[in-house]
């Protein structure tokens, strides 16, 4: 009788649930086994904190599957409550915290992240939020409760934030960075916040906790936050101290470290999810990349690879959306931050369009950045903020940057236009205008480069309306309306350095070509004013 290959599979949410029903479907006699530490599989890691607020009122929504479910349709050896403590390579072996050895021909580790837990007098205190027994734990905890503290400000702490005060809760917010939103620059995350405490979040950044107690949490700077309830969404990290323990090969981060087939340093061994290192689109660098899109596409790519496919993972963007109060903010690839830490050439792009023709019933106005390489035109990454669509263009631009087309090459994009959908001239192919005026040598100045020229002797002219300059000014700023400009630019003549902006840059993009047709040498505040007040802390 030939021998009947074992695949056993450590974690059976995104990615590992992926390879074992992948699997199943390439190979009908294999022994699939899955191992799942906590009660439940298949759950909806992501709408954890949907359930909490209410959002989604039935717990059972977030249970996808069952392991009955699972073994009646595919056959699998589904084990909840099973926690593997140890890996025996030689012998092709795990053993469970209960005692079992299980043998594998293959063994797929996606075993996930755990919450970072800092040293914090009384961290213990805190909640966190991982799995389904996290969320039971929090939804009971928060039915008498009037005030919680969130520590963190990235994608879980804000979604449990807003998931809080949906729950009548009076919700603090405590991030130790300048900004919340990591992944964003400071003048998009700027944009989030304003409008989380807008809605009633009280966001401290640069706040750092030092204690927790179950009545309060205090800062580094002495403040005391009243606090009924902590959560700790501080970040997570990769669970791989079996893999560790195992010797196999880590990342500096603690990622467990993988090729292009998802194989770790043991042929017979993969990896994949929120515990394996990824590929960086643009650098081809190790990175963490905890996202449910990549895990799962990982796991079908392990079921092919073990059923003797040829298939490779590519290189990750880390294409990520977060909604808070009605505000969609989503990022791609590299930041400004990033790329100039990357030693790039770095263009930078701001514009604030509607989402859809202005004329139609319910436009709303979309915050856009573009970073570009300006050596080559490449685009190293995008942000959008806004109420609309945002969505959409953020899934065209990591669309255009895996398929390896240029900045410039977003002006051609030939996108679905009705006036409820979009514009004749879409924001994507407005950025790839405004890319293409800049590589082609309009000069522009960033809302962060603005005060050293300032200070440096440079004139800015603001040629907004004569309203809109007494409505609010950047210091220093004189008031020339563009349509006065041809009339009145002998003002400007003796002057080396000028800087003109309007509210979102269109008009300073008109201002600047006017002026440099008649002689000047300009350069327009990219983004305009709006930019610049996004950037300037409350």
């Amino acid at each position: 009788m030939s021998h009947i290959p074992t695949t056993v599979i450590i974690g059976g949410v995104a990615g590992g649930m992926s390879t074992a029903t992948r699997l199943r479907r390439n190979d009908e006699h294999r022994t699939i086994i899955i191992l799942e530490a906590s009660g439940h599989v298949s759950f909806a890691n992501c709408g954890l904190p949907y359930y909490v607020g209410g959002v989604i009122p039935k717990r059972s929504s977030l249970l996808l599957q069952t392991p009955e479910a699972l073994k009646q349709r595919f056959n699998l050896d589904v084990r909840v409550n099973t926690r593997v403590v140890s890996i025996d390579r030689d012998a092709k072996t795990v053993a469970t915290e209960a005692g079992e050895v299980i043998r594998y021909d293959e063994l797929v580790l996606s075993p996930g992240a755990t919450p970072f837990l800092p040293p914090i007098a009384g961290i213990e205190c805190a909640f966190t939020l991982r799995t389904v027994e996290d969320v039971d734990r929090i939804a009971a905890a928060v039915e008498d409760k009037k005030k919680a503290v969130i520590i963190g400000g990235g994608f879980i702490g804000l979604e449990m934030a807003e998931n809080l005060h949906h729950r009548g809760l009076e919700v603090t917010l405590v991030e130790a960075a300048p900004q919340i939103m990591g992944p964003l620059d400071v003048e998009m995350a700027g944009i989030v916040a304003k409008h989380v405490r807008a809605n009633g979040v009280r966001v401290l950044t640069n706040a750092q906790a030092t204690e927790i107690s179950e009545t309060r949490v205090v800062l580094q700077d002495g403040q005391e936050l009243e606090a009924d309830i902590v959560i700790a969404a501080i970040g997570v990290r990769p669970a791989s101290e079996l893999a560790q323990a195992a010797g196999l090969e880590i990342s500096e981060r603690g990622g467990i470290v993988v090729d292009a087939q998802q194989r770790t340093s043991d042929p017979h061994i993969f990896a994949l999810g929120d515990a394996a290192t990824k590929k960086d689109f643009h650098s081809g660098a190790d990175s963490l990349v905890p996202l449910a899109q990549t895990a799962n596409r990982h796991g079908r790519l392990v079921a092919d690879v073990i059923t003797g496919r040829e298939t490779a993972s590519l290189p990750v963007l880390g294409t990520a959306i977060v909604g808070l109060f009605g505000l969609a903010a989503a990022a791609t690839g590299w930041n400004e931050r990033r790329a100039r830490a990357e030693g790039k050439n770095v263009r930078v792009i701001h514009l604030h369009p509607a989402n859809h023709a202005g004329y139609y019933p319910g436009a709303a106005q979309l915050h856009m950045k573009l970073v570009v390489d300006a050596e080559n035109d490449a685009i190293l990454g995008a942000q959008i903020v806004g109420e609309e669509g945002v969505d959409k263009r953020i899934d065209v631009i990591a669309t255009a940057m895996r398929a390896g087309l240029s900045a410039t090459d977003l002006a051609d994009l030939e996108l679905a236009y009705a006036p409820q959908f979009g514009s004749a001239k879409d924001p994507i192919n407005f950025a790839g205008f405004i890319n293409d005026n800049i590589a082609r040598g309009e000069c522009t100045v960033q809302w962060h480069e603005l005060q050293g020229r300032l200070d440096s002797g440079a004139l800015l002219v603001d040629v907004r309306s004569p309203q809109e300059f007494a409505a609010g000014a950047i210091p220093g700023a004189v008031n020339i309306p563009l349509d006065e400009l041809r009339e009145r630019h002998g003002e400007i003549a003796n002057h080396e350095d000028v800087i003109v902006h309007c509210q979102v840059g269109l008009r300073g993009h008109n201002a600047t070509r006017l002026l440099n047709n008649l002689g000047y040498d300009v350069a327009n505040l990219d983004g305009g004013y709006l930019t610049w007040v996004n950037g300037q802390e409350e």
